[in-house]
């Protein structure tokens, strides 16, 4: 009887010998971060002009949540377990690529011309873009680093022998989504308030999302032609996840009043994101 390696989450079974099913799986994980912005973008034909600032911070701190957990379930601890299994000191591709991940984030935001909604003044170098635009790319800058985390998750779990699962690579996905939610509604609304019309912020919400499938098929194509660097890549993802955590998401949740709202999303959204990937990775 053929040996049939199965991972099963709840009404989900994957099947390695059934290459029809594990195509749509590996659509499915990348895809499915996209579907959370473009659901929360959604949200600017169902609330108000301008979003409550309690909810705001609450959601930020959610989503600060959600990829710190992501970045050391699902990306540092796999690639400190991979290097292991591969001998040699197992702490330095987790931390040069970290640091790699952190550096590559810091050059884009420190080039690329973008508006957060909180701020007046662009960063990035000097354009003529327009605030719309530059608020999108603001946007598009904190996506790109998860796209590329389940690009490299899902190239781990495709490889074999990686000691990542295809379910793993899919819950990956799925708190990214879930975190990507109120990302989307925080790009729409503001959008919103700034003059623009509900379904120009809606679409403005959705293409600031595109980046992540975009980013996750490089990043795969990229680690299947480098087996030997996945470790890298994995703690690389983590690096520029973290910098955007601590550049931007927690700095907004804890700034003026309601600080503590913000905390107490960052817990959910970190208890939530490690129960996901301990208890279905």
């Amino acid at each position: 009887m053929n040996d049939i390696r199965q991972f099963r989450i709840p009404y989900i079974i994957f099947d390695d010998q059934d290459s029809g099913v594990r195509l749509m799986n590996e659509f499915a994980v990348i895809i499915i971060p996209f579907l959370g912005t473009s659901l929360g973008a959604a949200m600017v034909f169902f609330m108000r002009a301008k979003m409550n600032t309690k909810l705001e911070k609450l959601l930020l701190g959610f989503a600060s949540g959600v990829m710190i957990a992501a970045s050391v379930w699902s990306l540092l601890i796999p690639a400190i377990e991979l290097s292991e299994e591969r001998g040699g000191n197992v702490w330095i591709p987790a931390a040069a690529g970290f640091m790699l991940g952190v550096g590559f984030l810091l050059l884009l935001d420190s080039i690329v011309p973008h508006l957060h909604p909180d701020k007046e003044k662009p960063e990035g170098v000097r354009s003529h873009l327009r605030k719309t635009t530059m608020l999108v790319m603001a946007v598009t800058l904190h996506n790109l680093p998860e796209g590329m985390a389940v690009g490299v998750s899902l190239a781990g779990a495709m490889m074999g022998n990686t000691g990542i699962a295809m379910a793993g690579a899919l819950v990956l996905s799925i708190g990214i989504a879930i975190q990507n939610f109120p990302e989307g509604a925080i790009i729409s609304m503001p959008l919103r308030s700034a003059g623009a019309s509900r379904p120009k912020a809606f679409w403005y919400g959705v293409l600031s999302g595109v980046v992540e499938p975009i980013g996750a098929v490089i990043t795969l194509l990229l680690a299947e032609q480098a087996v030997r660097i996945l470790p890298y890549l994995l703690a690389f993802a983590a690096g520029a996840m973290i910098y955007v955590v601590v550049d931007e998401l927690i700095p907004e949740s804890q700034s003026g009043e309601h600080t503590n709202i913000g905390t107490i999303g960052v817990t959910v959204g970190f208890v939530l994101m490690m129960v996901l990937d301990v208890a279905l990775g």
